[in-house]
């Protein structure tokens, strides 16, 4: 038992360090190499949803695919609704996450957003077994309140359904947001449309249209990949993009005079096209296109 936990605990330390270097989102291939544990090859996941590797004595980690056969969604308190491995209620995989859950041993969740990437969570809890709907929930946790008990055991301090509740809309909100930023850097190939670089760690998701507004859909049409700085300028409308996806640099900051940055970075994009997506189902909405460069024109008169 006390192996098992150890084991857990230095998985959740490796995933601090890669999301700590490559953000929240985590490639399969990451995932499925792990890390080393004494002498033994620790993997984080496997083609199964519901995974433990060979030295642990319950499950480590559950899964979500971005194309999963089966319909793990949030329920209306916003706590995860996980489906059981096949319609066998006693299969292996089912009854080792019920002992998770009996034992209230914690695991991580991976979170399918596109093909091969994967939203790290961790840790969770099984709150909830219902052999007749074949589904387990599961809830979210603070890594900060986990303890390891005299008895090697680990425990949480206050394990409030509501405190767990807010703590799981939170992460329902970032798979949003995540999903949102690569499915728009999927369809621009991990590249600036505006400079083409291709560092993805450099790499946002910009609205057309905000979020916070009606018309703001999490949509790929609503979305270009910009790098952070192209990001800021866009949005602070220090340039535009016409309907016909070419860019337009503010007037004043064309006659400005500063260093590379200002020439290479801004000034020499103006009357340039944007790149696109292979696919012109993705190509940026023309209309959403056209009221956000309204806006820019009237900075643009106003400055």
């Amino acid at each position: 038992m006390y192996e098992d936990v150890k084991i857990r605990l230095a998985a959740f330390n490796w995933l601090t360090q890669q999301t700590d270097y490559h953000g929240d989102v985590l490639p399969r291939e990451l995932l499925q190499q792990g890390f080393q544990f004494q002498d033994a090859h620790i993997p984080l996941l496997s083609p199964q949803g519901i995974f433990k590797p060979k030295l642990m004595e319950l499950p480590l980690s559950i899964t979500t695919s971005p194309n999963s056969p089966y319909d793990d969604h949030f329920d209306e308190n916003n706590l995860l609704r996980y489906r059981y491995r096949g319609t066998n209620p006693y299969h292996r995989d089912n009854v080792g996450l019920r002992m998770a859950f009996e034992r209230q041993r914690p695991l991580a969740y991976f979170h399918g957003i596109v093909p091969s990437r994967y939203l790290a969570v961790w840790p969770v809890f099984i709150v909830g077994d219902d052999p007749a709907n074949l589904t387990f929930t599961v809830a979210v946790d603070d890594p900060g309140r986990m303890d390891l008990s005299p008895s090697g055991e680990m425990s949480v301090h206050d394990d409030s359904m509501a405190r767990r509740a807010y703590i799981t809309a939170i992460v329902r909100q970032r798979l949003h947001q995540r999903g949102f930023r690569e499915r728009v850097l999927e369809a621009y190939r991990t590249q600036c449309a505006f400079c083409c670089l291709r560092h993805r760690e450099l790499l946002d998701a910009a609205h057309i249209i905000p979020d916070i507004e009606e018309a703001g859909v999490p949509e790929v049409r609503n979305g270009i990949a910009l790098c952070k700085l192209h990001h800021a300028a866009y949005d602070r409308f220090l340039i535009g993009v016409t309907p016909d996806y070419v860019l337009k640099v503010r007037e004043d900051v064309r006659r400005e005079k500063d260093g590379p940055i200002l020439l290479h970075g801004l000034q020499a994009l103006h009357d340039q096209k944007i790149l696109l997506p292979r696919s012109q189902i993705n190509w940026p909405d023309r209309d959403a296109l056209d009221q956000r460069y309204g806006l820019f024109l009237e900075t643009t008169a106003r400055g």
